[in-house]
């Protein structure tokens, strides 16, 4: 035996969630692209070159720099105003560098330096074989390792009485 009936179809009053609002993600810094280059005519036996491999740290290589050869390396910094590099050679030899940062493909500092050979080292100048091109790298100093004056320590502050 069939049964009749009636079937209805169900029907939904109920609207369409509204979607959850989309965040907006800040857009990422603007990267620009940095190259170091450094150049040593002379006699230059044990060259560093230090320079600002992104904008917290530093890298250095040891290049063999001969006349006519440009050391280059290529990074990415945030700030370009962190750009920064130097050279220097081992007592005695005496060498011209020279150093340029460009900052997407514009030359923002240049500086060339003669450094001459000596027999003895020099006592007060500590950088002597040393040139410095752009931004400060602040290398803590082999004799004492200081990086700067150090931040005072906060105390947390007692919490309310009750």
């Amino acid at each position: 035996m069939l049964a009749g009936g009636s079937v209805s179809p169900l029907t939904f009053a109920a609207a369409d969630p509204e979607p959850p609002p989309v965040a907006e993600n800040p857009a990422p810094p603007v990267q620009h692209n940095v190259l170091y280059r450094a150049r040593a005519d002379g006699t230059s036996r044990g060259a560093v070159v230090a320079y600002k491999q992104d904008d917290q740290n530093v890298n250095s290589a040891q290049p063999t720099m001969l006349p006519g050869q440009t050391f280059e390396v290529n990074t990415v910094l945030t700030d370009p105003t962190l750009a920064g590099m130097q050279i220097s050679i081992q007592w005695p030899y005496g060498s011209n560098l020279h150093c340029e940062i460009l900052v997407d493909d514009q030359i923002v500092a240049q500086a060339d330096q003669f450094i001459a050979p000596r027999f003895f080292r020099v006592k007060d100048d500590p950088l002597y074989g040393t040139l410095q091109c752009g931004a400060p790298l602040d290398i803590p100093t082999p004799a004492t390792g200081d990086t700067g004056p150090a931040a005072e320590p906060v105390q947390a502050q007692p919490p309310p009485a009750a």
